[in-house]
């Protein structure tokens, strides 16, 4: 089905896969001898990032994008963090899209206010304000933005428009704040993996089934981490281009830096009917092109799959779960107990009937599920079917209003709503704990993007514990139309007639306000109340201390761990505020840790070394500790910033929301340890908030309440970063002291600066 090739491979004419091991089949094919580095340029990625870097280094890339999108979690903080450094106008069409926090339902009138700001920012600054209910993010941009050849970077995570030639990016804040100032995005020239398609998919199985497939077999390896995926091979042509939208959003959770498929007629075709045809060029790789590795897919094998709680990757053939039921969901019962630690209860072995798993609820939304196939497809296989009067529930969410609307005419929302479902406005609350929270100890199965722990919205510190598995919209149809019981698309007949999508574009000239180029600059931004500046952040200074806050040990932890989404989302507008729920669902008693050691750190800043150890009197025995470290013994409390510290094995998969590290950082938060980083995005928000994104490669040998000094640090940020000896102190300095050995990956000289600054805000009034 999906199998992962080992070294790299040579891809000639497009079809022919030769191990690179075996380099001379490509003098064979081709009559040339095989040139690796003449082939890397041979990609289509290659060619898509020389023309946006802005230098001839290709080995370290400093690029700029065609175009930037931001939904209603991660605007207000983008634009008042770009406002503080300068920013006058957007210098390229930026899109502000409502359809995170779009229900207006949390905290009053929060959520409409930060709606009002995005308005206003796009009047003052020539952006283009899309309200809520319109369109989900990646929805609007496949239609209205991306293009052949173009790159577009996105402060959510899903940012993935490759299957319509586009390059894109889905990062924190800090990245985009650094385009809206005409700046770049500085990164190593990334690996490219071949996903080579083969055959066609059969009539049932849909774009997740194939994107899970994926996403099983390259996940926890590590195949694809930090690398661009490449789409080749004549599959690409089996599918339409609105089915490979399906696929390619999914990319994001292998944990690759972006997507890109080989583009055809299909693909000049979906753009001209979104009156876009001059977008199109045909994307090919060269006639040999060398891969980093490849990703082989017989399409027509791939059956319909699950991932069960509680991640992407966890994933099965239904078939092969319903044949070992009671094993596997004893698994995830088992990963259940480990997650909630007691506080609640979550089991799925006592919803097994006979041979069958009975689901509580279905959801079939967002950039993912949303798209026009898979609301058709769902409503055809409802149509003279009905998904009972129990417990289960179907709701299904078109993914913009053109969508909606040709749904509509075509009779598709009928069918659905006679079958029992709930057809909604677009709105990605389903895919991060906003919308369709199920019943406490309930399983959704659900064709979104993620079923990360508690994403869906319960709160195990309330005793509730719900859960999703994902699944294609094919088999959520199947499974309503047999009133809740598991069952594959392969069950069911009648698949694949989907009438014409029609594209009529009146609601979005009617409704987007589209300002680029056109701004004001003597217009107000509307501020509501709940709307805040960010708090000042220090310098780093020559030494630090670093206070254990959080000790993680799970294999991995995500950006729903470290700041949760769902109802806390709505205040993301209130740095402060928004803290207050940092690893509130992973390690309840972080925030009230690390507002100790603030209190410590603004006691030295604001009041002196008298009132830092007023407040922690244990500072005296820390500070005699540290002196009797050779070359450190004239240190003094007054000029060494002491901050808290997070240790997690793999922090950072998931969101590319820059809250995941600015949260920690309002709290006084001055570095990560971790063993390596799951995704490139958190790490560079953990650096664009001006934390040391310290690793370690021994096991931690400290605990909560622990001190960590780190003698030098702003010297070692002039140097390579490979040894940066640290002292473990303990609680009170009496304790034997430990050296451990941190180090950090490279960083760029701007990356440098920033940290020493104290985040990027410093860096950027520091240099105009």
């Amino acid at each position: 089905m999906v199998s992962l090739y080992e070294g790299g491979v040579y891809l000639v004419n497009g079809t022919e896969l030769v191990p690179e091991k075996e380099a001379g089949k490509v003098e064979a094919l081709t009559g040339k001898a095989a040139d690796r580095e003449t082939a890397k340029k041979g990609t289509i990625a290659y060619s898509i990032l020389k023309a946006h870097n802005t230098t001839e280094d290709m080995e370290h890339l400093k690029l700029r994008f065609d175009s930037m999108a931001s939904h209603d979690i991660t605007f207000v903080g983008i634009v008042q963090t770009a406002k503080a450094s300068g920013m006058e106008q957007f210098p390229i069409p930026y899109v502000l899209t409502n359809c995170h926090n779009t229900l207006c339902a949390v905290g009053g009138t929060i959520n409409e206010d930060d709606h009002m700001f995005g308005l206003s920012a796009a009047k003052k600054y020539g952006g283009i304000y899309v309200p809520p209910h319109i369109a989900v993010i990646h929805q609007y941009m496949r239609e209205r933005m991306a293009g052949c050849g173009k790159m577009i970077l996105g402060s959510d995570s899903h940012t993935r428009y490759g299957a319509l030639g586009t390059m894109a990016v889905g990062e924190g804040g800090g990245e985009l704040v650094k385009q809206l100032l005409k700046d770049t995005y500085d990164v190593s020239y990334p690996g490219v993996v071949a996903v080579y398609l083969d055959g066609a998919p059969r009539p049932e199985t849909g774009p997740q089934d194939i994107a899970l497939a994926i996403i099983g077999a390259v996940f926890k390896n590590g195949y694809v981490k930090n690398k661009v995926m490449e789409f080749v091979g004549p599959g690409v042509s089996s599918m339409t281009t609105d089915f490979r939208n399906g696929v390619d959003v999914m990319t994001t959770e292998t944990t690759c830096l972006s997507s890109i498929w080989r583009t055809d007629e299909d693909t000049r075709d979906y753009l001209a009917k979104h009156h876009r045809e001059e977008d199109y060029r045909q994307l090919d790789p060269a006639d040999v092109a060398y891969y980093d590795g490849c990703v082989y897919v017989d399409l027509s094998t791939v059956k319909p799959m699950i991932a069960l709680p509680f991640h992407p990757s966890n994933t099965y053939e239904i078939d092969e779960l319903k044949e070992n039921l009671t094993d596997i969901l004893a698994l995830v019962e088992k990963e259940a107990a480990r997650i909630s630690g007691g506080r609640a209860s979550f089991t799925l072995l006592d919803k097994v009937q006979g041979k069958d798993l009975m689901v509580q609820q279905a959801v079939i939304a967002g950039c993912a599920g949303g798209n026009y196939t898979n609301v058709m497809e769902a409503a055809q296989a409802l149509r003279g079917r009905n998904c009972g009067c129990g417990e289960f529930s179907l709701a299904v969410y078109p993914s913009s209003q053109p969508v909606f609307a040709d749904l509509v005419k075509k009779g598709a929302v009928s069918d659905l709503m006679n079958a029992g479902a709930i057809v909604r406005t677009a709105f990605c609350g389903p895919c991060f704990g906003a919308g369709d929270t199920p019943c406490n100890n309930g399983l959704s199965i659900r064709h979104t993007t993620r079923n990360f722990p508690n994403r869906e919205g319960s709160k195990p510190g309330n005793g509730q514990m719900a859960a999703v598995a994902l699944m294609d919209a094919r088999s959520i149809a199947a499974t309503a139309a047999n009133g809740g019981r598991l069952t594959s698309a392969w069950e069911m007949d009648g698949w694949d007639q989907v009438p014409e999508y029609e594209y009529d574009d009146t609601s979005y000239r009617n409704r987007v306000y589209t300002g680029f180029g056109a701004g004001d600059a003597s217009a107000d931004l509307v501020y509501g109340p709940n709307i805040k500046d960010w708090p000042e952040m220090s310098p780093l200074t020559d030494n630090i201390l670093l206070k254990v806050c959080s000790k993680i040990l799970d294999p991995v932890t995500t950006t729903d761990e470290l700041i949760p989404s769902g109802e806390t989302s709505s205040y993301r507008s209130n740095p402060l505020g928004l803290a207050e729920f940092t690893l509130s669902r992973r390690d309840p008693e972080y925030v009230g840790r690390a507002k100790e050691a603030g209190v410590l750190e603004t006691a030295r800043r604001t009041r002196g070394t008298g009132a830092q150890l007023e407040a922690e009197p244990a500072l005296e025995g820390i500070f005699a500790a540290i002196r009797t470290i050779s070359g450190n013994e004239m240190v003094k409390m007054d000029d060494t910033e002491l901050g808290s510290m997070v240790y997690a094995v793999k922090p950072g998969d998931g969101s590319a929301r820059e809250q995941a590290a600015s949260c920690q950082r309002v709290l006084g938060g001055l570095a990560n340890i971790c063993k390596e980083y799951a995704t490139k995005r958190y790490r560079s928000n953990v650096i664009n908030w001006g934390m040391l994104p310290f690793q370690m490669e021994e096991e931690p040998d400290f605990e909560v309440g622990d001190y960590i000094y780190v003698p030098g640090i702003k010297a070692a940020l002039e140097g390579d970063l490979k040894e940066i000896p640290a002292y473990v102190l303990g609680k009170d300095g009496t304790a034997p002291i430990k050296e451990i050995r941190l180090y950090m990956a490279d960083l760029t000289a701007e990356e440098r600066q920033i940290v020493k600054a104290g985040c990027l805000i410093n860096y950027n009034r520091n240099r105009h």
